[in-house]
């Protein structure tokens, strides 16, 4: 048995961090209650959590005191712990101030110091409070209920050794059977090296083939052509029809949003799949009242809207010499073919037949990305794309995002694919900042 000494960021960051710790003592030092109340009014998805924290907390002290230690479902003993007179004696000097971080050590120190031979573990998800904790002796942890190795994330590609003739069959026959196992929808790069040729191919898990990539023989899409293999995969997923699900992960410069919007305007101009194109991006806190902005709800957003704006305009200008003579980006939005909406009008709603783009997802947790995905009706395809390696939100990491959550988690569906991108195509300065800066 151990004790689990919770900081606010945690509930904040899951509300059901209460309940993940099995068979142990799971404790709640008062000032975290403090800080609870302190954002439950908020409209952001860190006041959702906060308000269901403190339901379940009102909820299961209706069972026993929860200074004695309430009994859970999974085993576990919940108590929240209170702070004496003498509690901050126990920090250093210059933490002896009583902000409610210090105070949190100081109730976790004392809690550790009457605990014996239990171990006593303070879980956060602030980086200097775990650093503060470890200077003072306490066994720190980060909360990783939902933690995706960065460095073993699925890329969605890969490359195999071929013979000439497997070579031949797979050109002249346009698919080919294989032993070897692969994820759905997963991309093959197959290599003749006495010939010096590469063929591409995405594996299909209900035939058993890898099959030719389509867009390796398709024109350009409203003039944008992939320039590398990454993007000719990209582009053949988010081109099909039976993957609703495309996460698209890369460094900046790498045409993530680039081709993801272009092959939005395909498929729902020129083809008619789907009803119109929707885009939103997290750099407002997801659930944040934009009321407070000037303008209307078009104007509030153009700020945040800027890079999806600069794309439509580079595609629009490429295809300027086209039969289809529109004008622009304000033009698409006019019509109703292109629709950019924050973030939190997405919950609650069911989102029919459109093509649903959703850029910087690294900036979502996982419980964000689920409301998103879980939005999703009937006919709509949905593109996450992102950075992991740039992240705003100061509660998630690269291994901890919405982004990465996602990935990981679908790479086994059929109904899925994704892409890591590795080479930046934006300009030749902008692949050297991003590799050297």
């Amino acid at each position: 048995m151990k004790n689990y000494i919770l900081d606010t960021n945690v509930l904040l960051y899951d509300a059901q961090a209460l309940f993940k710790f099995g068979e142990n003592n799971i404790i709640i030092p008062i000032p975290v209650i403090e800080e609870i109340d302190h954002f439950k009014k908020e409209g952001t998805e860190t006041g959702r959590n906060a308000r269901q924290a403190s339901r379940y907390l009102d909820d299961l002290r209706q069972r026993a005191s929860v200074t004695s230690g309430i009994k859970l479902d999974n085993g576990g003993l919940l108590f929240v712990k209170m702070s004496t007179g003498s509690v901050m004696q126990r920090l250093p000097e210059e933490l002896q101030d009583r902000n409610n971080d210090n105070l949190i050590l100081a109730i976790a120190l004392e809690v550790k110091e009457r605990s014996g031979n239990i171990s006593t573990v303070f879980v956060s998800k602030d980086i200097n409070l775990r650093i503060k904790a470890d200077a003072l002796g306490l066994d720190v942890e980060d909360y990783e209920s939902d933690k995706v190795d960065i460095e073993e994330l699925y890329s969605g590609h890969c490359e195999i050794v071929a013979d000439t003739e497997m070579l031949s069959r797979f050109r002249e026959n346009g698919s080919i059977m294989v032993d070897q196992k692969f994820y759905p929808h997963q991309y093959v790069t197959l290599i003749n090296q006495d010939r010096n040729e590469t063929l591409l191919g995405r594996y299909d898990a209900s035939r058993n083939k890898i099959v030719k990539v389509a867009t390796e023989e398709r024109p350009g899409i409203w003039r944008i052509s992939p320039r590398n293999r990454e993007q000719v995969f990209a582009m053949d997923a988010l081109l099909n029809d039976d993957i609703q699900l495309v996460t698209l992960v890369g460094k900046a410069g790498t045409g993530k949003t680039l081709l993801a919007v272009a092959a939005s305007l395909y498929k729902t101009v020129d083809e008619n799949i789907y009803s119109r194109v929707l885009v939103s991006r997290p750099t407002l806190p997801m659930g944040k009242d934009i009321g407070f902005l000037p303008g209307t709800v078009e104007e509030k957003l153009t700020p945040w809207m800027y890079p999806i704006v600069d794309n439509v305009e580079l595609i629009m200008r490429k295809d300027s010499r086209s039969s289809r003579h529109l004008r622009g980006y304000r033009e698409l939005v006019e019509m109703g073919i292109l629709v950019i909406e924050p973030l939190t009008y997405i919950r609650g709603r069911s989102i029919h037949s459109q093509y649903l783009i959703i850029d910087e997802a690294q900036n979502l947790t996982p419980h964000e990305i689920k409301t998103i995905v879980t939005r999703v009706g009937e006919g709509t395809k949905i593109v996450v794309t992102g950075d992991p390696y740039q992240i705003d939100n100061p509660y998630i990491d690269s291994s901890s995002n919405g982004l990465t959550y996602v990935v990981e988690k679908f790479k086994n569906q059929e109904i899925s694919a994704h892409i890591t991108f590795s080479k930046g195509e934006r300009s030749r300065l902008s692949e050297l900042a991003a590799n050297l800066l």
